[in-house]
């Protein structure tokens, strides 16, 4: 018998504690007319009831969304970022650990990515967290790229949600076919995905083109491809060859010194060069970098543009500039034989490869040769031909220094335990009517690697500059890893069999011998990979917290000021202090300056890499679809539910989706391994498989491969 219902003033009512009860019991949703029934009886309070199902979920102890109404209690909320979504499931990440939660069709809310939501978290089925979307924060998705299909052409599928089909309107009534690649906005929300309405912006033409797809890509962007007439007028106002050679009066004269750019042979904003000496003592290191903060007043047309940009955009065969090519391929690019402005880092370093000295100082260089990378390596591996010794005639003597300090540079940075962390470029191939023919894996040969230690050196001397005068200043810096995503790492490596010890917490050494471990295997890829997502991302600020990846207290952008704002920030913050500008006028100058440039270059930095990354996939993916049906060999770099990725030795990837392997129950296995239940065949990270390219959508970068057979490699799980 149902014990009488008590309702006392400041009391929680019985039906708040039998609502509890009840959900705590099915530790699931229930749906509501189940809850109604239960706590039905002959004195039910239908009043009393809702007031206190609403109070419940006010509260944020219970929520109710299509699947039904469940326990949650508020501490269990947690906010998160929507990061991706399939036809029935999505994924978002815990904006506090970067912890990545599966959430149910059901439980989205109408949620898109990038939207900022609240979260329920709880225990799911398999061994990630499943979560429920009970309130849309911040609505992020708003101008997005897809393609136009069905038969009256009236239904969009977007990019980034391949599986959804949206209807729009065409407020411009622009011509359109289907298959085009067009740009959209969404007009209207609901709380299903199905709900949400889009207007057609802009229609770029046929999406089976990469280039037509990079240019829909950078219009929903927000990418000013092109620059306003008043950033122009500026460009050409302050593009004067003239006022080289009067403010040559005012600087430190170094065209005596054998000075020489090292970049691709297709380089055109050359903003870095360098000069070498070896001295009793140790070496001479200078690193001169185009004085581009003289060309770009604080505050003018160009700098706000600049400002705004905060970074190059470089993909492919193309360069959307920070800069007008006035300045960024003319006045400010250190070409050969040329007089430049320039803003130098002379340094002594002693004969352990440690910085001693540095000074800063406004100067005027010309560059004796315009270096190539691959000509230089060929230089330093013993290869001189005729050639390259004509064109390097005036800076040859200079290499053997040049490589001998590199090398103890280099030396320097692998005892401090900084990780060397080996990246997997792929550079894609264009013809003549920009297609991609190819794709070819990024090998850094010695003249890289050498110019990389030297900027390094340059840009620690600029953050040591700017922490030890005190000033305001834009510095690069790395945090700690994520305790939690450490963990992770530590159980997967665990799982892998790879030795390692984090029992004193994680250092730099660490996760270095990690590295070392597996170089030269299959695996590295993987591992390498592992480590890079269980550390911070690097970004900016105006405090010198220093650099964990590098294993610096001291750390700034200083070497390129043509491409990157926060290069340029601190170039005019330190040609103002060393011109004699009174400390508290600097920091009153440059304080919110600081700030600001820090903030912005940090987004700006985040966008660029994704438009880059994803207008590389577009390419890439227009590459494989001239080889659909074609055989060929990679390593599985990830298994999830819906099948395992794949990256070709040339670094495309692709695909291999459940619905394609044989029959069977499939689940993940430690994350590592995807394992078929009812014949015991396993999918693992590390394996070396042959797949067949079955599918590769140009408008989305996606590829679909099919699984053919596993080659004797090693095997990491």
């Amino acid at each position: 018998m149902k014990k009488k219902l008590n309702c006392k003033k400041n009391e929680i009512p019985d039906y708040t504690k039998k609502i509890i009860g009840f959900l705590k019991e099915k530790r699931g949703s229930v749906k509501y007319k189940t809850l109604l029934k239960e706590m039905r009886g002959k004195r039910f309070n239908f009043t009393e009831f809702s007031k206190s199902l609403e109070s419940l979920k006010n509260k944020g102890i219970v929520s109710e969304n299509d699947s039904g109404i469940r326990l949650v209690g508020k501490n269990k909320q947690k906010r998160a970022r929507i990061t991706k979504l399939n036809k029935t499931f999505g994924f978002a990440r815990i904006l506090d650990t970067d912890e990545e939660v599966f959430i149910s069709g059901r439980n989205l809310l109408g949620a898109l990515p990038g939207d900022i939501v609240k979260l329920v978290i709880y225990k799911g089925s398999g061994d990630s967290p499943e979560g429920e979307v009970t309130e849309i924060e911040e609505e992020n998705f708003s101008a997005f790229t897809g393609i136009v299909v069905g038969k009256d052409f009236n239904l969009l599928i977007p990019d980034i949600m391949p599986q959804y089909e949206m209807i729009f309107s065409n407020p411009l009534s622009l011509e359109l076919h289907s298959n085009d690649k067009v740009t959209a906005r969404i007009v209207k929300r609901g709380k299903r995905h199905s709900e949400h309405r889009c207007e057609i912006t802009a229609c770029f033409g046929n999406a089976k083109r990469a280039s037509v797809c990079v240019e829909g890509m950078l219009y929903a962007g927000g990418v000013n491809v092109e620059f306003s007439d008043e950033v122009l007028k500026n460009a050409r106002e302050v593009e004067n060859y003239e006022e080289i050679q009067k403010e040559s009066k005012n600087r430190t004269d170094l065209r005596h010194l054998p000075i020489f750019t090292i970049d691709s042979a297709y380089t055109k904003d050359i903003d870095d060069a360098i000069s070498v000496k070896k001295t009793l003592d140790g070496f001479e290191l200078g690193v001169h970098i185009a004085d581009v903060s003289y060309y770009v007043k604080q505050n003018s047309p160009l700098d706000n543009e600049a400002f705004e940009r905060g970074t190059s955009i470089y993909f492919a065969d193309r360069v959307v500039p920070m800069l007008p090519q006035e300045l960024s391929n003319g006045i400010c690019s250190l070409n050969s034989g040329e007089d430049r402005l320039a803003f130098s880092c002379l340094m002594k370093i002693d004969k352990s490869g440690k910085l001693k000295d540095f000074d800063f100082k406004k100067t005027v260089i010309r560059s004796r040769v315009k270096g190539v990378y691959s000509e230089i390596n060929e230089i330093l591996s013993g290869k001189k031909t005729k050639q390259l010794l004509e064109k390097y005639s005036e800076v040859i003597d200079t290499f053997s220094d040049m490589k001998e300090l590199a090398s103890l540079l280099k030396k320097n940075r692998i005892t401090r335990g900084s990780p060397q962390i080996e990246s997997t470029e792929g550079a894609v191939i264009l013809n003549e009517k920009g297609e991609c023919i190819g794709v070819k894996r990024i090998e850094r040969g010695e003249s890289e690697e050498i110019i990389e230690d030297f900027m390094l050196t340059a840009n620690e001397a600029a953050a040591r500059f700017g922490r030890e005068n005190d000033l305001p200043f834009v510095y690069r810096i790395h945090e700690d890893p994520n305790p939690e995503k450490i963990r992770n790492l530590s159980e997967v490596l665990s799982v892998l069999g790879i030795p390692h010890s984090f029992d004193k917490g994680v250092s730099p050494k660490s996760l270095s011998s990690i590295l070392e471990y597996v170089k030269g295997k299959d695996s590295s890829v993987i591992i390498n990979s592992l480590v890079l997502r269980s550390m911070a991302k690097a970004r900016y600020s105006y405090e010198p917290v220093g650099h964990f990846g590098l294993v610096l207290k001291d750390y700034a952008h200083f070497t390129s000021p043509i491409r990157r704002y926060p290069d340029l920030a601190i170039h005019r913050i330190m040609s103002d202090f060393l011109s004699g500008t009174d400390k508290s006028e600097i920091r009153r100058k440059y304080s919110r300056f600081a700030r600001a440039a820090s903030e912005r270059s940090s987004e700006t930095e985040v966008k660029a890499m994704n438009l880059e990354r994803s207008c590389d996939d577009f390419y890439k993916a227009e590459y494989l679809s001239n080889r659909i049906g074609e055989e060929t060999s990679g390593i599985i770099i990830s298994v999830a539910d819906f099948g395992f990725f794949v990256m070709l030795d040339d670094t495309c990837e692709g695909l291999v989706r459940i619905e394609t392997l044989p029959n069977g129950q499939y689940y993940v296995n430690d994350f590592m391994t995807l394992r078929n239940n009812l014949t015991g065949e396993k999918y693992s990270v590390g394996e070396r498989v042959t797949v067949k390219i079955l599918n590769a959508n140009v408008s989305s970068g996606k590829v679909d491969f099919e699984f053919v057979s596993k080659a004797d490699a090693e095997c990491l799980a």
